[in-house]
């Protein structure tokens, strides 16, 4: 069996069983892929505190189909600003579950993967905004293929307005985080457009959203 590294993000763990530890990776090489880690509760020198979630590490694993074989990890960053603040910790987790939820196994997008960390090194170094947790959902939609419809409502009273449709649209042309930012009625159109969109596109709630709710990040 031919062990490979690359580098990836934790986007979900769990215990298995007494020493074992199920992960959830979203990998630069491979897109996203689930692994054990053998005595992965206990095994400080193999993996240490690599497995917290959005952490970004260089993994050592087998490739198969199902679960991966996870041999070990070094850690590159945890992020540590944004695990001081608990809306930082929330935008985070969401970025992380929604990527988990909207991506299958093993789907290569590495455009995904630029996306989710550059919005993790912006939310690490600058206040947490909900102007940025927007602009990383419409290019997701965007790069997953669920790209929004963003047709003018022509007029009807009860239509969002063209100056938000075309902030949405700006936030699909430019890469970078820290650009786009809404006025309070285009952020409250957005989010509407965006959550339903979202919404449409799942099965079930986002446990993350409860945990923004929670710490007041959103209502």
């Amino acid at each position: 069996m031919q062990t490979t590294e690359c580098e990836a993000i934790v986007l979900a763990a769990m215990d298995y069983g007494e020493a074992d530890r199920i992960v959830t990776l979203f990998t630069r090489e491979h897109g996203k892929l689930r692994g054990i880690a053998r005595n992965g509760k206990k095994s400080v020198k193999r993996f240490g505190p690599a497995f917290e979630i959005f952490a970004r590490i260089r993994i050592s694993l087998v490739l198969k189909e199902g679960l991966c074989s996870l041999r070990s990890a070094d850690i590159v960053t945890v992020f540590p600003r944004i695990r001081s603040q608990l809306a930082k910790i929330g935008y985070a987790g969401y970025a992380c579950e929604l990527v988990d939820r909207f991506i299958p196994e093993a789907l290569y997008v590495p455009r995904l993967y630029r996306l989710l960390s550059s919005y993790l090194e912006y939310l690490d170094a600058f206040p947490p905004c909900a102007d940025d947790r927007r602009f990383f959902e419409v290019n997701l939609l965007n790069i997953v293929g669920y790209r929004l419809s963003l047709d003018s409502g022509g007029g009807d009273p009860g239509s969002i307005r063209d100056a938000t449709l075309d902030i949405l649209k700006k936030a699909m042309e430019t890469g970078r985080f820290g650009v786009i930012r809404f006025s309070p009625q285009s952020l409250e159109e957005a989010g509407k457009i965006l959550d339903d969109s979202i919404a449409a596109h799942l099965t079930r709630p986002l446990m993350s959203l409860h945990f923004l709710r929670e710490v007041k990040v959103v209502h």
